[in-house]
């Protein structure tokens, strides 16, 4: 794997190998590049077919699943089927096997993800979601989780068909919405604690596939280098982050097994 790579690349794997060898305590931040390379559309991604004439900031909000809640609940059932039938990448097996391994050395990984899909789980990653999940669905008025598969399906948290008809809460006879975070939501509180704990406390901080624009998140690197972290990021193409320490610049796909590889070879 690592002779796939350039030798300027090789000798920054390296770098970050040891690094990440010698810290107790490392955080991982994921963002949509890596769920990309899975063939799963970014936020920011024009949209096609029926969709196309809308824009995703326009619908993932709480006042346009207000005026129009079939539109939003249609546009998301259409993003599940994109999703459904994606897998994990090299990428998100990688950060699962590293996750394994952490553990047996008596180390710490905690990974975060801005993520609504669940290629992570899938892989076998234990992760925490700062923006939601797509396969969970609750109340838009009384906040309780509705499911209407409790068996499960084949993905991990799929509890929905794709049918655009609207459901109502059994409990109080609100329109269920994605338990997604919205435009103009607050983060969950314990995915959030988890993260900001995580990031003030780890000795590396590592950013993968993301662009550093979307607040909260995007300030966790910078808590992190507040308080002594070094910071990894991986991207194809590295963002104008002036607190980065080691940059990779190649697809997340590429880049973790190779890094991986150079951890358990140290």
């Amino acid at each position: 794997m690592l002779a796939e790579l350039t030798p300027a690349l090789i000798a920054e794997v390296q770098d970050a190998a040891k690094l990440l060898a010698s810290a107790q305590r490392i955080c991982v931040l994921t963002g949509a590049g890596i769920s990309a390379e899975s063939g799963i559309p970014t936020f920011r991604d024009k949209q096609t077919g029926l969709w196309e004439n809308y824009h995703a900031e326009d619908l993932a909000t709480p006042t346009a699943f207000a005026r129009d809640p079939k539109l939003v609940w249609s546009w998301y059932q259409w993003r599940r089927e994109l999703v459904a039938d994606k897998t994990p990448n090299p990428a998100h097996v990688a950060l699962a096997q590293w996750q394994q391994h952490i553990k047996a050395n008596h180390q710490q990984l905690t990974l975060i993800t801005q993520n609504v899909d669940d290629l992570h789980e899938q892989a076998g990653s234990t992760v925490s979601h700062l923006h939601g999940n797509l396969w969970r669905n609750r109340c838009s008025q009384c906040k309780a989780p509705y499911q209407s598969n409790p068996e499960g399906s084949s993905n991990s948290e799929n509890d929905t068909d794709f049918t655009d008809t609207l459901i109502t809460c059994q409990h109080c006879g609100g329109y269920i919405r994605p338990d997604i975070v919205w435009f103009g939501e607050a983060l969950p509180v314990q995915a959030w604690q988890t993260a900001e704990d995580a990031a003030a406390s780890c000795e590396v901080f590592i950013s993968i596939g993301t662009s550093s624009l979307v607040y909260p998140a995007a300030g966790l690197a910078q808590l992190a280098k507040h308080n002594g972290a070094k910071i990894i990021e991986i991207n194809p193409n590295p963002t104008p982050n002036t607190v980065v320490d080691i940059t990779l610049a190649e697809k997340a796909g590429v880049i973790m097994p190779a890094l991986i590889q150079a951890i358990t070879e140290l």
